[in-house]
């Protein structure tokens, strides 16, 4: 009987651990809107490669922009940024916290859908 007490906490470990993961994936700490202008965008990573990029915030021209630091998870997102560079965008992004690794990406904020603005 004593070598199924190892199984059984392995077991329960991995349980609560997918469980963890399950509700840190579904449920978004906040989501919102952000506009700016994309000034940088490029895949990190040496073995999980995530796309990360910087948003440049201006309310006045000749003052300095607050930046922003995005993820992205999605190629065909990524992809859209790249075409839009130089242009005013609206990101809608969704803040996952608490997230085990880096490999998902070095924020919290995951941008899932763009807006050019004109």
């Amino acid at each position: 009987m004593k070598f199924l007490r190892p199984r059984f906490l392995l077991t329960i470990l991995l349980f609560l651990g997918a469980a963890y993961l399950l509700i840190a994936f579904n449920w978004s700490y906040s989501d919102g809107s952000r506009a700016g202008y994309i000034q940088k965008l490029s895949q990190k990573g040496w073995v999980c490669k995530t796309w990360e990029g910087e948003l440049a915030m201006t309310t006045v021209p000749g003052v300095a922009p607050v930046l922003w630091s995005f993820s992205v998870w999605d190629k065909r997102v990524a992809d859209d940024l790249t075409k839009v560079m130089g242009k005013r965008v609206i990101l809608h992004y969704m803040e996952y916290r608490y997230l085990p690794t880096t490999c998902f990406g070095e924020t919290d904020y995951y941008v899932d859908r763009i807006e050019v603005q004109e």
